[in-house]
This record gives C-alpha cells, structure tokens and sequence, in this order.
C-alpha cells in the first residue's frame, strides 16, 4: 500500500498535475478533496470530465466517473458482488476505492488518453428495433456505421505512419523541392512559348511536333510488342525442341527397349519423383515459405535505428546464453538413452543428408543431360543446314571407342556404387522403421516417466530448443552467405568502376581539351554577340527615325492629293453652273419663242400656273363635300339602320311564318293610341320614326314596314 501512495504522489507531483504532495498531506487529504484528485486525473484523461465536484452533486459525479471507468476498461478488485461497495466507496470518497483506481490511471495515461479519444466516436449508440422500422433512422443508422468503420481504418493507417518512421520535415522539404521544380518548369516552358510565338507558323510545328510525339509513342508500344513476340517465339522454339528431344528420346528408348528394362526404368522414375514430390520439394517449400514469412516480417516492421539493432543484438546474445545452458545441462546429465538416440538421430540425418544431396547431383545430371541434347539438336540442325555430315575415320574412331570404353567401365562402376548405395538404403530404411518404433515405445514410456515425476512436456520443450538451435545455425549460414554475396558484389562492381574509369580516362582527357575550346569559342562568341547587339541598336535607332519621317512625309502627301480632288470637283460644279447660267441668260433674251419655251424660268412660271389653278379646283371640291357632309352621313346612317331593321323584320317574319298554324295568314298590327306611329308586335324594342316630310326613301321605307308588319 505503501508503494502505491508513493507511486501516486511522485506522479502526481510532476507534468500536468503539480500538486507539491508528501506522503503525509496526500494521506491527510480529505475525501472531498481526494475525489477532486481523482476527477482532476480524469479530466487530464478526458477534458470533458473538468468539473468542480463542490457545484455537483454526490450522485451525479458518480455516474460520471463510473461511465467513464467503465469506457477505460477499469476492472475494481474484488468479485461483482464488491461492485455495490465500489459504488459507495466512490460515492463518499473511500480511500481503499480511490487509491487503487488512481494507482491504475496513472500507470497508463497515454494509453488511456487515447482510448478515451477513440470512444467519443466508437462507442455505438443502441437504437431501438421499432425506430429501426423507418427508412430514414435505418438509412441514417447505416451511414453512422460506415463512418464509423471508415474512421477505424484511418486511425489504423494514421497509426502506421506514425510508426513507419517517415518524418513530416522530409515529407514537406519534398514538397517545397518539387514545388520549386515545377515553378522552374512553368517558367521553361513560358520562355519557350514566347520563343515559338515569334517564330511564323508556329501552331502548325506545335502541332506536327505533337503528332511526332504520338508517333514515337507508338512505334515504342510497337518495339514492345515486337519485342513480346519474339520473346513468345523463341520461348514456343524452345518448346518445340524440347518436345521433339523428348520424342526422339522416347524412340530412341523404345526402339531396343524390353518390357523389363522399361519396368525397371519407370520404377526408378516413380521413386525419384515420389522422393522429390514427397520430401526434397515439400522441404524446400517450407524453407521458401518460411524465409518468405520472416522477409513479411522484417517488412511490416518500422524502420530501425541504431538503438533497436542493439536491443535486438542483446536478445539474440541473451537466447544463445540460454540454449548454451541448456545444452550443457544435457551434456551434464549424459543419459544413455538420449545417447542413444543421439546416435540414431545423426546416422538418420547423415542419410538423408546423403539422400538430398544424390537426389540434387540427379537434377543437375539430368539438366546437363536435357542441355547436351539441346546442344546436339542445334548442332544437328546446322550440320544439316551446312549439307555435310562428319564421318569419324582412322584415329578419331579408335579415341572415341576408347573413350566409350573408359565411360563403360566407369558406368559399371558408378552402377556398382549405385546398387551399393541401394542396399545400404534399403538397410537403412528397415533401421530407421526399427529405429522409429522404439522410438516411439521410448517416447511413451518417456512420456508415462515424466507424468509420474510432474514434468510432463520436458522432453518436448528439449526438442523444440534443439529446432530452435538447428534454425539458428541455418540463419547463421544465410547470413554468412549474404555477407559473401555482398562482399563479392562489392568486389564486382569496384572491378567494374576502375575499368570503366580506366575505359573513361582517354575519354576525359578529351573532353578537358575540347572543354577549353568550347570555353575559349563561347567568349569569342560573346564578344562578336555583343558587337552585333550594339551595331543592331544604332542602326534600329536610325531606321527608326526615318520610318517616323517617311510616316509624317505620306501624311502630307495624302492630304495635299486630297485637297486637290476636293477643288478639282469643285471646279467642275462651278463650270457647270456657269454653263447653265450662261444657257439661260442666252434663252432668255433671245426673240425666239420656241428658245424662250425652253428656259427654266418659263418652265418654272408655267408649272406655278397649273398647280395653282389645280389648287383652286381642290379647294372648290372641299367647299361641296363640306356642304353635303352632314346629309350624306345621315343618310347613310339612315341606310344602315333600315338594312338592321329589315334584317330584323326578316328574321321575326321567318319565326312567326314557324309558329302560326296553317289556317292564319295575316297578322295585325297594333297602333299605340298616344301617337300615330306604327310599330310591330313580334319587335317592340325596334321602332322607326317616319315623317311625312322626309324623302321618297323614307316613305318607302314606311310602305315595306307596314306591309311586312301586317
């Protein structure tokens, strides 16, 4: 208890809290103030947990302590039947409750920080099936996962970066260098641009230059295709020669080949491929997978640094110390039946080490074999090509009988050895059945031993140690392979740097000499460049002046050519009016009347004379229309009332003539007893005044109404 109050208080002394605690005041503290402690550590954990416990209540600042306890994974000592006590004690500020969960908050703040940070936004909110029935709180609901699953992954990734070693300033020095190259770029291709704009028929280059663009573009896809299919074709060669190998290899075989020695050799193939499919290949298999597992892992792990190398150097030290100890404590022991099987365990090793290694010179004896009959089919083929086949003759055919003499006795040999090594394998094989068996009766008995003892799983722990120890040693040996692959890497491409600086050196000299040619060439260069600058700005200067004089010069002269156009005209309008005028002083007193006829002036009094007698017979014309206007509008007015009212009379004799019956033909017409006038019963509302005075139109008028009327 002790340690844990001086665990809280050193913690509680330092960043962010600052609280200056002994041992004495923080026992001394009261619970009001130990439960602001505790609020003061979650509101460090939790910035939405800074309250004044003074302005809550008891109850309120319990339930907010426990929700966030329980969103921290706090688990209170004790059984669940405590947690009512955990409660109380909480409540009132117990100090066996507090000091326990500020013991544990403050032994993981980080990673509590982060963990309160993460449920803000991960802890689900329940919502009730019968909400869940509608399509909006459903399809809202939805969505509310999937952001919740997209900010998982961020936060993992944002994670991995952070631990992947990549730095922020390297990332932003990137960026500012390729920020600067792209603004050097922008400007390279403006200058360009303005370069081009001079130059005549510029959007035509640009365009032949895009269409040559394209065009290079394609003919480099072309080379890759045809680059493809040649691969393809000599891959597909090789197979038709590999497939007529292993025809003419099958003819050959079936040619002078007995059912027995046919069965004997598909025998000894079966048993090379069952050996290859069942043990060598799965091996490797398992190697391959196995260094492709630890390159995933060396992978996905964080850049290292200098620290961590000598971490892990010190693990791998201390695990070698400890499979040290263990190993002479096997030695010390020296039981005779681990010593036993010791010896059958490295007879069986050896074996299959012996096995391994015939089974590899097999596969490279039978590749040679396939690239010697490659090599024959090729060399077949030329001599073919060439029309000439090559007899052997005299010396050469003795050499070659003697070297197929040497090769048999050598066959017999190896065929010897091989019928040798067939029997100590099938020796081998029963031994290592017998071997196995007692094997496995000593490993129960092993077994039944160590149950009896308490130490069951010993002996397996021993041969996991002796595997732990065997993959260290084949590690061991990669490393050591690498580092001499690496050095003789080294070595190579040194070799290769001095020859190519010995292969540059003639080069370079060379290059210095044209160097200072080129040097001395840019300055004479320059300095007739500069000649040329300061000769062209004089004479641009002059012919500037004088194109503003010859400018001034045509202005002038283009008014003067103007001025005299303009009184040319003039002179020819003058001379035609004078022409006229002199005309008509000549008509004019002139005593012929025909001649005087002719004069405008005449003309102009006679046409004066006609439009006024024209004028005076318009005027004549206005005086009568003016005078019969008013009788002639309320004639034509009397006209159209008449033809209304005719229609009208019309149209009530067509409806009567509908209605009467077919004895009644005439019909009466009624007089008003104030007036005289007549008017029709079937139109009261129509009624047309006549007057004795008025014309034979009028009268007539009244004649046709009292006749239709009737």
């Amino acid at each position: 208890m002790s340690d844990q109050i001086k665990f809280i208080v050193d913690n509680l002394n330092k960043e962010p809290f600052r609280k200056n605690y002994n041992l004495i005041t923080f026992d001394s503290l009261e619970p009001m103030q130990l439960l602001q402690v505790l609020n003061d550590v979650l509101a460090e954990i939790d910035p939405k947990q800074v309250v004044d416990i003074r302005e809550e209540m008891p109850e309120q600042t319990a339930k907010r302590m426990l929700s966030l306890l329980g969103i921290l994974k706090y688990k209170p000592p004790g059984n669940a039947t405590d947690m009512s006590t955990f409660r109380q004690g909480l409540v009132i500020g117990s100090k066996p409750v507090i000091y326990p969960v500020l013991h544990w908050l403050l032994q993981r703040t980080n990673e509590l920080k982060k963990r309160a940070y993460l449920a803000r936004f991960l802890i689900k909110l329940e919502v009730p099936s019968e909400f869940l029935q509608d399509e909006t709180v459903a399809d809202t609901n939805k969505q509310y996962e999937e952001l919740m699953e997209a900010f998982k992954n961020l936060h993992k990734e944002c994670e991995q970066l952070k631990t992947s070693g990549f730095s922020t300033a390297e990332i932003r020095r990137d960026i500012i260098a390729m920020e600067e190259e792209k603004d050097q770029l922008i400007k390279r291709v403006e200058r360009l641009k303005k370069r081009v704009e001079t130059v005549q028929n510029h959007q035509r280059m640009l365009k032949i230059a895009r269409q040559l663009r394209v065009e290079k573009e394609r003919e480099e896809f072309l080379a890759q295709q045809k680059q493809e299919q040649k691969n393809q074709l000599f891959h597909a060669v090789q197979r038709l020669q590999r497939v007529q190998n292993q025809l003419k290899s099958m003819r050959h075989a079936a040619a002078d080949a007995k059912p027995e020695s046919l069965m004997k050799r598909l025998e000894e193939e079966i048993k090379f491929n069952s050996y290859m499919v069942t043990e060598k290949f799965p091996k490797e298999l398992e190697s391959k997978k196995k260094e492709l597992h630890f390159l995933q892992k060396v992978v996905s792990e964080p850049a290292m640094g200098h620290s961590d190398l000598l971490e892990l150097e010190s693990k791998i030290n201390e695990i070698n110390t400890q499979i040290n100890q263990l190993i002479e404590k096997k030695m010390m022991r020296n039981e005779p039946i681990e010593g036993k099987l010791s010896l059958y365990r490295q007879q069986a090793s050896i074996i299959s080490r012996k096995k391994e290694a015939k089974a590899e010179e097999l596969q490279e004896a039978k590749e040679k074999l396939a690239n010697l009959e490659r090599e024959v089919s090729v060399k077949t083929n030329q001599t073919r090509e060439f029309d000439g086949t090559r007899v052997l003759k005299g010396d050469e055919f003795k050499r070659y009988v003697s070297k197929l003499r040497s090769k048999s006795t050598v066959f017999k040999k190896k065929h010897q050895i091989i019928a040798e090594f067939k029997a100590e394998f099938g020796l081998l094989q029963r031994t290592e059945e017998l071997l196995k068996q007692r094997h496995e009766n000593i490993q129960h008995q092993l077994q039944t031993v160590e149950e009896k003892k308490g130490i069951s799983g010993y002996s397996y722990t021993q041969e996991e140690l002796e595997r732990v120890s065997a993959l260290k040693t084949e590690v061991d040996e990669m490393k050591g392979r690498t580092l001499d692959d690496m050095s003789e890497m080294v070595k190579k491409l040194n070799s290769l740097v001095s020859e190519k600086k010995s292969a540059l050196a003639p080069v370079i000299k060379e290059l210095r000499q044209l160097r200072q040619k080129c040097q001395e060439l840019t300055q004479e260069c320059d300095e007739k460049k500069s000649q040329y600058d300061s000769c062209a700005a004089g004479l641009e200067s002059n012919r500037s002046k004088l194109e503003q004089e010859v400018r001034g010069l045509r202005e002038e002269c283009l008014q003067e050519e103007s001025r005299y156009h303009y009184t040319n005209c003039m002179i020819k309008n003058l001379e035609i009016q004078l022409r006229r005028a002199t005309d008509e002083m000549k008509a004019y007193v002139s005593s012929d009347q025909q001649e005087k006829r002719k004069a405008i002036r005449e003309q102009y009094t006679k046409n004066i004379a006609e439009q006024e007698n024209l004028g005076k017979k318009l005027r004549e014309k206005q005086k009568a229309v003016r005078e019969s206007h008013g009788p002639n509008m309320k004639q034509a007015k009397m006209w159209r009332d008449f033809e209304q009212l005719m229609e009208c009379k019309k149209q009530c004799f067509l409806k009567q003539q509908s209605q009467t019956p077919m004895g009644q033909s005439q019909i009466q017409l009624p007089f008003r007893p104030s007036s005289r006038r007549p008017y029709c019963s079937n139109c009261p509302s129509i009624i047309l005044l006549v007057n004795q005075t008025e014309s034979k139109v009028n009268t007539m008028c009244r004649f046709i109404i009292r006749n239709n009327c009737q």
